[in-house]
């Protein structure tokens, strides 16, 4: 089998992080615009790549004064650096059905490698013809290494905002039609 193209099918498709907040709970939230494509060689998954556009601009936490904070120069920084972009270099078989896959992520132009965590569920053929494809994907990074260093110390110790960013994917891909 050959190198497949995949789209991502926005609408089944989430990109989800949380990070601590005042040290004891989760913030969860997500971007709800970006864009992106596959390469899908299920023979010969070294073969295969992903590239994902976000547009940072988007995120959402369900708490809008949050999401203003987390757009302007402290955090993303969305005027200067609209997208969060994150292109895959190496991909590995790592068990049954999951896979480690590389890539350079790039956060307020700050680029670091980062390693995600793949499941892939498999393909199914939909009512309409076309194929489907389902991925899980798991990682975290630390966001200092990418600029985000605003916080504020707690007066009994702590931190305001966690260090560690837990970021989750889960995509259902469109086979492209062969022009």
């Amino acid at each position: 089998m050959a190198i497949e193209k995949w789209e991502f099918d926005l609408t089944h498709s989430s990109i989800n992080f949380a990070v601590r907040h005042l040290m004891v709970s989760k913030v969860r939230g997500r971007f709800s615009k970006w864009t992106g494509s596959i390469e899908l060689d299920e023979q010969n998954p070294a073969a295969s790549r992903t590239e994902v556009q976000i547009d940072a601009s988007s995120i959402d936490t369900k708490e809008e004064q949050r999401d203003a904070h987390l757009r302007a120069a402290d955090f993303l920084d969305v005027g200067k650096h609209p997208h969060i972009l994150f292109r895959s270099t190496k991909v590995e078989a790592a068990g049954d059905s999951r896979y480690r896959m590389t890539g350079d992520l790039t956060i307020r132009g700050v680029v670091r490698p980062v390693v995600l965590d793949v499941e892939y569920a498999g393909r199914v053929k939909d009512p309409w013809g076309g194929e489907r494809a389902g991925f899980t994907a798991t990682t975290s990074i630390d966001r200092k290494d990418f600029g985000l260093t605003w916080n504020q110390t707690l007066d009994a110790g702590g931190v305001v905002v966690g260090d560690k960013v837990e970021i989750d994917l889960e995509i259902e891909a469109v086979k492209a039609k062969v022009a």
